[in-house]
Formats: structure tokens, C-alpha cells, sequence
């Protein structure tokens, strides 16, 4: 029992020694705000714009993107209350040009009684159209995640119910693992809202088990918005911290089962839901707001890539400043552009994000006011990221393989 807890309290000595884990090659300088390149043959477009006095709808935030036998889907939360209030809901639009033109917007799930249900991922296999919500009672009490099915032949979803409790709500779309299950980031909402991960159980997507992250000690405020990479047995969590603009980031060697403590990374990030993973170009991305200078705000909306092959990024391309005046989309100086969702296409890279525009302009008081935003998405052809390739080659720098926490698990 005492070479146990030596042996413990030795690990978490290490781990606390261990320098912050690099996601950024510091052999390249990272660039300010005016100094980083644009992106060649970009395409633009709004999925859903804020129109209040057309449709009486306030908050919407969370776009989530799939293709589905050649359609486009588009999901979002939506509210014509305050955000995260128990008449939130779920609803979606489609797209059969690439995400030219968009759909009238349809509901998914409006919650019913207490319940709002909010925004969430999406999954595409084996024919089938998933979707995963979070969902919550009154004003983010009892969060947890439903799950629901498409029924293609009358555009009606089907629900599952609930598949995740424990305050789980949902980042990014399931990513399949070489051990069989599916992995998907997402937030804990309670008890110090940290980054978690659920593992599906095989392919059985109304089972899944939570598993936490720890954290590292002097981490004083996290909103753990999360995004997971995966390379065979290791995953890597990336996270929104509350605290700092920077990145937080967790490894683990198992397949999510046990993490390295959660930890500030070398890389600058604002304080808001990233999305990142793997290009069929070998390439890792990171979409969220990452410069020398931005701080914690939420503009311009970059994308940070890796050499193909290598684990810490290396250059970052801007996807779309706060002002655009040439459009479409709305264009405003103080503009938050934020909550990006990210899935690749045949030979493109599909961004769904939302756009807070001239704040002024918006219908409201108090919590009403949150994040009344628009929908839009930005198509980016990988062959305008190949540039980072380009870049002088060097060593790919791994991050630091920390000894694991073993976590208790119960399996539902």
C-alpha cells in the first residue's frame, strides 16, 4: 500500500515538472493579426442569418456540419429566449448545392415542458444519420446528451432519448478508433466544467461511457470545450480555457481510457470552442482564433496546420476577419466569430461557425442579448493549406508522454 501511494505521488510529481506540452513549432515565429496570410479560393456563404423580426428567433450558436447521401446538414441551438433556456431548440437546414443555398430551417427536437434541447455533432455511417444535443432542465440544470435518427423518407427526426448523462454535451462529430468504439470530445457541465471524452460501446451509439480528464492543479477556471485528434492509440484533447488565451491539452496513450493531466499548451488560442483533426493531406488542423495578438478576442477566425506527418502546428492561415465588406455575411468591427465546426469533403474543408455581427442591431435585454448570431460556413480548398508543407522541414515535436491516471468507469 505505501509503494502504491510512493509510486503515485512520485507520478504526479513528475507530471507537475513536465513543461507546458508544445502544440506550436517555436522554430517558427507566430505572426500577429495583420501579418497572417489569407486563404486562395475560399468560399463564403450564411447557412442562417439573424432575423428576429422575421422569425423571433434571439440566440443561435453551435453550428454543427455532415454530408449525408450528397446533401449538406446544418444544425444549430435556437431560441427566441434567452440562451440556454428551457425553450431552447434544436433545428437544422439543408443544403444540395455544396452549401450554396440553404433550406427553410426546421426543427428537430423543441424540447418539451422544463427541457430545452440545444446544439450538438452529427454522424454519418452506414447509411444512417445520427445527431447528438445536449439538452438540459430550466437554465443548464441536469445536462446530458439525446440522441436522434433521421428518417429520410419524411425529413423527421426520430429520438433516441438519452445516451449521455453525467453533464455531458457534445463538441464534435464521433471519431472511429482502431479498438472498434467511437470517441466524441465534449464538455462537462458541473464540478468544474472540464473537458470529457465518451467512448461509444462498439457501434452501439445509445451506449457510451463518460470519461473525464483530470486537470493540473493551478488550472483556476475551465469551460471545457473541447476537440479530440486521434492517431491510433493516442488521442489528443484539446480545450477551451477559461482563464487564459491559450490552449489546454490531454493525451492519452489508450484510446481515451486514462489521461495526462489536462495543462496550458505553447500555443495562443481565444477563449471559445475549437475544432481540430486530421486532413486526408496528413496535415493536423486547429480551427478557432489563434495570433500573436488576439488575446481573447474572437476575431479574425484562423486555421492553424501541421506539416503532414507532424503533431505540433506551423503555420495559420486567417479564414474570415470580423469585418468583411465584401461578403456575404454580416461585416462589423467588434464582430465574434466563434463555435467553428469543421468536417472535410472531397478535397475541401467545410467550417460552420457563428457570426455575432454589429451587437447594436440586436432585439433584447439581459441573457437575451447572449450570442444572437448568424450561422455561416467558409469552404476552403485543402490545396490552400498545402503551403504549410512548403515550410522549411524539421523534426516533428511529440508531446510529452506523461504517466496515466487510471480512471474509475461505470459502463451504461
Amino acid at each position: 500500500m505505501k509503494l502504491a501511494l510512493t509510486l503515485f505521488l512520485a507520478a504526479t510529481s513528475l507530471i507537475a515538472a513536465e513543461p507546458n506540452a508544445p502544440l506550436w513549432d517555436e522554430r517558427v515565429p507566430l505572426l500577429k493579426t495583420a501579418e497572417l496570410p489569407g486563404l486562395q479560393d475560399a468560399r463564403f456563404s450564411v447557412i442562417k442569418p439573424y432575423e428576429f423580426h422575421k422569425d423571433g428567433y434571439r440566440f443561435l450558436h453551435g453550428v454543427a456540419l455532415c454530408f449525408h447521401k450528397g446533401r449538406l446538414y446544418a444544425s444549430f441551438g435556437h431560441n427566441k429566449g434567452g440562451e440556454n433556456t428551457d425553450t431552447e431548440e434544436a433545428r437544422f437546414c439543408v443544403s444540395d448545392d455544396d452549401g450554396r443555398t440553404w433550406s427553410e430551417v426546421r426543427t428537430m427536437d423543441a424540447g418539451e415542458g422544463p427541457v430545452g434541447v440545444s446544439h450538438g455533432a452529427f454522424l454519418s455511417h452506414k447509411g444512417t444519420l445520427w445527431a447528438f444535443h445536449g439538452a438540459y432542465i430550466g437554465t443548464m440544470q441536469s445536462v446530458h446528451t439525446r440522441a436522434y435518427v433521421l428518417d429520410e423518407a419524411t425529413q423527421q427526426w426520430q429520438s433516441k432519448g438519452k445516451v449521455i448523462e453525467d453533464g455531458f454535451w457534445p463538441m464534435q462529430e464521433p471519431q472511429k478508433m482502431e479498438d472498434g468504439n467511437w470517441i466524441m470530445a465534449g464538455l462537462k457541465v458541473g464540478a468544474g466544467d472540464p473537458a470529457v471524452v465518451a467512448i461509444s460501446h462498439g457501434e452501439d451509439f445509445t451506449r457510451w461511457d463518460v470519461v473525464p480528464i483530470p486537470q493540473a492543479k493551478d488550472l483556476k477556471k475551465m469551460w471545457g470545450e473541447s476537440t479530440v485528434i486521434v492517431n491510433g492509440k493516442r488521442v489528443t484533447s484539446l480545450s477551451r480555457y477559461g482563464d487564459g488565451a491559450e490552449a489546454l491539452v490531454a493525451t492519452s496513450e489508450d484510446y481515451g481510457r486514462t489521461w495526462g493531466e489536462m495543462r496550458p499548451s505553447n500555443l495562443p488560442m481565444a477563449t471559445s470552442k475549437p475544432s481540430g483533426g486530421t486532413l486526408s493531406t496528413g496535415q493536423r488542423y486547429l480551427v478557432c482564433t489563434t495570433t500573436a495578438d488576439s488575446g481573447k478576442r474572437r476575431s479574425p477566425l484562423t486555421i492553424a496546420v501541421s506539416r503532414p506527418g507532424e503533431s505540433v502546428f506551423s503555420k495559420v492561415f486567417v479564414i474570415r476577419h470580423a469585418e468583411f465588406p465584401g461578403g456575404p455575411g454580416e461585416s462589423n468591427k467588434g464582430a465574434a466569430l466563434s463555435y467553428p465546426y469543421a468536417v472535410e469533403h472531397e478535397g475541401k474543408l467545410y467550417v460552420g461557425y457563428s457570426n455575432s455581427g454589429d451587437k447594436s442591431t440586436r432585439v433584447g435585454t439581459g441573457r437575451e442579448l447572449w450570442n444572437n448570431n448568424s450561422a455561416e460556413m467558409t469552404v476552403i480548398p485543402l490545396a490552400s493549406l498545402s503551403e504549410a508543407a512548403e515550410a522549411s522541414p524539421g523534426a516533428s515535436l511529440e508531446i510529452p508522454r506523461l504517466p496515466r491516471i487510471p480512471v474509475q468507469q461505470q459502463r451504461r
